[in-house]
């Protein structure tokens, strides 16, 4: 027998499936994918989100991560320790660099920016999707302490270990657009995006608050400040040789 809230999922929102953002997230990498591009999955972790994964769809794909699991993520064909602000490969090594979840955890999100646009070949491509600052779910991360961060993700089913500190420094579309002009960086596209409140699926009158506050802010563009996602494209402003 289905539970209360897959009934009240097949009700609200019968097109969504589970990690829907992240499905989101590859529909917009696919686009710009080719055969022939080599990929940096910047934050990649254990490589526990199957939706970031690329392999056999690019020539290759490389990580990195500050967590030691990289070296072993199965999406990835080489998986390095690493800050992001340090990337290990020369200039203009790929063709496609994508973050998923990582901007919002940044202390020095400028310094990431330029050395993801040091890495991009010419007219390369950085897509990231993370958490619009100003929607109510990092207004409360920002107000507690990261252990209740932990609890809430535990009953939402992911582990501790995958719960990492928040600082939201480069999480509104103003900042992300001054951090680009300062990276050598254009923004091709920025969209704030809310979709079935994942994190209110808890209770009867959690979820119905949630859903009610989904469809508010998808009912006037004017709104859309408060939207969950922000997700992004940009392109490397350097031109190829020759042009």
């Amino acid at each position: 027998m289905a539970s209360l809230v897959e009934r009240l999922d097949q009700t609200l929102y019968p097109t969504y499936t589970r990690n829907w953002d992240d499905q989101l997230f590859r529909e917009r990498i696919l686009q710009h994918l080719t055969p022939t591009a080599v990929v940096l999955d910047l934050g990649a972790g254990a490589g526990i989100v199957q939706q970031m994964n690329f392999r056999g769809l690019a020539a290759r794909v490389c990580g990195v991560d500050l967590d030691p699991r990289v070296v072993d993520n199965p999406l990835l064909d080489e998986g390095k320790i690493a800050d992001a602000g340090v990337i290990p490969y020369p200039d203009s090594t790929f063709d496609l660099v994508f973050a998923d979840n990582v901007l919002e955890h940044l202390p020095d999100p400028l310094t990431v920016f330029r050395e993801i646009a040091r890495v991009l070949r010419p007219n390369g491509i950085f897509l990231f999707k993370t958490p619009n600052k100003w929607h109510y779910m990092p207004t409360i991360a920002r107000l507690t302490p990261h252990r209740f961060h932990q609890f809430v993700n535990r009953i939402r089913g992911r582990a501790e270990s995958d719960t990492f500190p928040t600082r939201y420094r480069a999480n509104t579309a103003a900042v992300v657009r001054r951090l680009a002009a300062a990276s050598g960086l254009t923004v091709e596209r920025l969209d704030r995006i809310e979709g079935r409140p994942e994190y209110l699926r808890m209770t009867l009158p959690t979820y119905l608050l949630g859903a009610a506050y989904e469809r508010l802010v998808n009912s006037w563009e004017g709104f859309a400040l408060f939207r969950i996602l922000l997700v992004g494209t940009m392109k490397s402003q350097r031109p190829k040789a020759g042009n």
